[in-house]
């Protein structure tokens, strides 16, 4: 037989019923607490608090400099070269997978618009259309050999870095095209020209910041990056292309790469065969250090478009306090070790919360 025991009366000597109730009734027992600001935004904090005590430690040693508005200036400036690839990588290590490739498809697409413009006599916009393109073919052919024909992305973006290259200076002969304001003033005035005093680098980071962050957190694409890099086998039966998912993953990653080529050579006044070289470890060096997991299924936009900053803080911060150049790796190393540790930590708390609902 079966007995409930969910409110039965009962009678005392008095003869006044007296109600039973348990947990089980009682609708408090069973409502679940909102997440914690620490389980919602504790990555992003974790990486802002990192980025404030750095900050701390270089103005007390070289006051003079962190209190002057030119060293941020120039950070304002040289940063987004690579912040913005940063940007656009969180959602390819989200989905679980990596490009290594980037700083060849800046040269390739910086190659191409100098090809169409200086060589071939034709429009500036013209030139952004051929560059854009170019970028887009390149992160399509990665997206192609990695999620179709599921070649590890480490091993291929590889080989692909290495033929975009070769085809970048088999292009220009290995030569490289002026970019003077005199010659592109349209392509200045967007790249270049502060905008109302404002470094227009880091205008076009926050704009870039801003679109994609809303399409990491408020799109259905966005979801399914997340999806695809968290639990791939339950992507695909939910219905979601991984393919798709991930190509266009690769495409958002080429296209931008191509804007930061075009942003650094026009900073510099002059086209390299060599643009991009040197970007590497420190745009994928912003992407962890902001909190995206290198297993994929988490990440943040805002927490790599903080480290980026962090990251072009530490050279000057290090030769500014007066500290031997030699030591900037040092320092490279810590910071990343240290902040890894930290969102390792604040990962299992929030896990923790997760399991108690608290």
């Amino acid at each position: 037989t079966l007995t409930l025991h969910a409110a039965l009366p009962t009678y005392g000597t008095s003869g006044k019923m007296r109600a039973q109730t348990t947990a089980s009734t009682r609708p408090d027992a069973n409502r679940v607490s909102p997440p914690s600001v620490l389980r919602r935004y504790g990555s992003q904090l974790g990486i802002i608090g990192v980025g404030v005590v750095m900050w701390l430690v270089f103005v007390a040693a070289a006051p003079r400099v962190f209190t002057d508005i030119d060293i941020y200036i120039a950070f304002a400036q040289t940063t987004p070269s690579f912040g913005v690839i940063a940007l656009a990588l969180t959602f390819v290590v989200i989905t679980g997978e990596i490009d290594l490739s980037f700083p060849s498809i800046m040269a390739i697409g910086t190659a191409a618009f100098a090809l169409v413009t200086a060589y071939g006599g034709l429009p500036w916009y013209l030139g952004l259309v051929a560059a854009f393109a170019t970028g887009a073919v390149c992160g399509l052919l990665n997206g192609f050999l990695v999620a179709k024909l599921n070649i590890p992305s480490l091993v291929i973006t590889i080989g692909t870095s290495f033929l975009f290259r070769g085809i970048e200076l088999v292009m220009m002969n290995g030569t490289g095209v002026p970019l003077t304001e005199e010659k592109y003033p349209e392509m200045h005035a967007i790249f270049r020209e502060p905008f109302f005093g404002f470094p227009v680098q880091t205008l076009w980071m926050i704009i870039l910041g801003i679109v994609m962050w809303l399409l990491l957190n408020r799109t259905r694409f966005g979801a399914h990056v997340f999806l695809v890099g968290d639990n791939p086998t339950s992507a695909r039966l939910m219905g979601i292309n991984a393919v798709s998912v991930k190509t266009r993953a690769f495409v958002l990653v080429g296209v931008v790469s191509v804007f930061a080529g075009l942003l650094t050579s026009i900073y510099g006044y002059y086209f390299w065969p060599t643009t991009g070289d040197g970007f590497l470890l420190t745009t994928i060096a912003s992407v962890f250090l902001g909190g995206t997991s290198v297993f994929g299924g988490t990440g943040s936009i805002v927490g790599s478009f903080v480290a980026s900053y962090i990251i072009g803080a530490i050279n000057a911060g290090v030769v500014s306090a007066g500290i031997n150049a030699f030591y900037t790796q040092l320092v490279f190393g810590l910071v990343i070790v240290i902040s890894v540790v930290l969102q390792t930590i604040i990962e299992r708390r929030i896990r923790g919360q997760s399991i108690t609902g608290r």
